[in-house]
């Protein structure tokens, strides 16, 4: 199998744009044609390919190891959980993290692979202006993504809004650049399937995690496992099906300070749980899981999800 360096990517990238700007946006968009030797390779195979690419930061090489990862933006614990956990471990081993930058899973990949520093790519549907960028929520995170030595891609140029159209077919680009796509959380007709569509057209490997048959977003991952896509229950899956050399990730055992966090990692081996549920398996007052918590979590051992839901980290 294939040996990929987790760092050298990453590292090099990292050094040039530390050396070349101190903002993020400072070095402002820029242009490439398709007939440039710059235009990423990749992008140039598939029909349809964009004859001109804006973008901020640092475009990928040849060489260059990309997943995209996309889904839903009405996510659920389990989805975030999912996300995180996989695009961390992806970037550890080298990959690259291609997303869009949408609310709910592409947001928690690129942030999984900026929280570790390393590189990730977003592909927008909008102009890569500031006030143009979407969703302005995650303007911070663009430019995060850029200071990791990451890039913003998009077709269209500063001060193009979103619309119905230009969001589905940004998706062939993130197909494009990817050497396969994996699908988490999304509803029958999400717009991740179209980009699952794309990966199927430019014969693209396909992945999606599956779900609980009655979740509404699980519909769209386990049909598309019904049709062919490859089921992942873990990053090994997935590094052992495009040929890449297992990576030994690091599993953390948090020992617990006292019999309530020792309770409270009990609760949360299985999933994550909401904060009223933990009182009720762990039998702990209120008060006791609250102040737990929050030391747990700012310890590293717990993180919290969203409306009082905590995971293990």
């Amino acid at each position: 199998m294939e040996e990929i360096n987790p760092h050298t990517i990453m590292d090099k990238n990292f050094n040039i744009l530390s050396n070349k700007t101190q903002h993020p946006f400072g070095a402002g968009v820029k242009i490439v044609k398709i007939e440039e030797k710059e235009y990423p390779e990749d992008l140039k195979k598939i029909k349809d390919a964009p004859k001109v690419l804006y973008y901020r930061g640092i475009l990928s090489n040849p060489d260059e190891k990309c997943i995209a990862i996309v889904g839903t933006r009405r996510y659920s614990p389990y989805g975030q959980q999912v996300a995180s956990k996989i695009s961390g471990e992806l970037s550890d081993a080298g990959l690259t993290i291609i997303s869009g930058l949408a609310p709910g899973i592409d947001t928690f990949s690129h942030g999984a692979a900026v929280e570790k520093r390393k590189r990730t790519i977003a592909v927008l549907g909008t102009g890569l202006d500031e006030k143009s960028i979407y969703p302005q929520a995650n303007l911070d995170l663009s430019k995060k993504i850029i200071e990791c030595g990451g890039c913003l891609i998009s077709e269209l140029p500063e001060g193009t809004p979103g619309s119905k159209f230009s969001f589905p077919r940004r998706n062939r680009i993130i197909s494009g650049l990817s050497l396969a796509v994996l699908v988490i959380e999304a509803k029958e007709k999400s717009g991740s399937l179209i980009t699952a569509d794309y990966a199927i057209k430019q014969n693209k490997k396909l992945f999606a995690v599956p779900g609980p048959i009655y979740s509404l977003n699980s519909a769209g991952p386990n049909k598309l496992i019904k049709n062919g896509a490859k089921l992942i229950t873990g990053t090994t899956d997935i590094l052992n099906e495009l040929g890449l050399q297992s990576f030994n990730f690091a599993q953390n055992e948090f020992s617990a300070e006292n019999l309530e966090e020792k309770l409270i990692i009990d609760a949360l081996k299985d999933e994550p749980l909401h904060v009223d549920k933990i009182i009720e398996k762990t039998k702990l007052s209120a008060s006791a899981v609250a102040s737990t918590l929050a030391l747990m979590e700012v310890s590293g051992k717990i993180r919290s999800l969203r409306a009082n839901i905590y995971s293990l980290n």
